[in-house]
């Protein structure tokens, strides 16, 4: 299984929480870890597990995450397994206003994708961090919890006995099923 990671990161400890997340899906297979700012939707076509995250900024996704998530069509991540994380300080005037990682999963939900796992945490001891002690360990536990098999997650019930494809058709990845063939 493929796996490509979308973070943004303002002071570094989201990015330390990718690389972790990163190292612990790896044994499944192949992982590619891109900034949201650089991340290409093209890449989208070949993952199996898509994982975002960012820092909690106001309640909301970084504006970099936003846009990211912005330009995602619907039909590219129907049947593609998600998780979400962020990062945020530990302070209790914060959940007033909400966190970026519900709202990242909210966003991909809608779209048509399909959650392995609850939205997650992990903490900087302040706005700036660093992360607090043994987070990086929980970040590389809670994705080592991830399916192998995106197909036992599928949102669509019409979609179980097909198989995704898709292909070029004038700039846009057209994605299209077919019947599944008897194993």
């Amino acid at each position: 299984m493929k796996a490509l990671i979308v973070y943004d990161s303002v002071y570094g400890n989201t990015q330390k929480i990718a690389m972790a997340i990163a190292e612990a899906v790896s044994p499944q297979g192949e992982v590619k870890v891109l900034r949201a700012s650089e991340a290409d939707l093209s890449e989208l076509s070949s993952a199996g597990l898509l994982i975002l995250g960012c820092p909690t900024h106001g309640g909301r996704p970084t504006p970099a995450m936003q846009e990211f998530l912005n330009r995602i069509p619907a039909p590219s991540i129907q049947c593609i397994s998600v998780a979400t994380f962020d990062t945020r300080a530990s302070v209790r005037w914060v959940k007033i206003f909400g966190y970026a990682a519900g709202r990242i999963a909210d966003s991909l939900k809608r779209k048509g994708a399909t959650l392995v796992a609850p939205p997650a945490a992990f903490f900087a001891a302040g706005k700036e961090g660093p992360l607090k002690e043994g987070e990086l360990e929980r970040a590389a536990d809670w994705a080592k919890g991830f399916p192998e098999s995106k197909k036992q997650f599928c949102n669509a019930p019409h979609l179980h006995n097909c198989t995704l494809q898709s292909r070029l058709v004038n700039g846009f990845v057209r994605i299209g099923m077919r019947p599944a063939r008897a194993a």
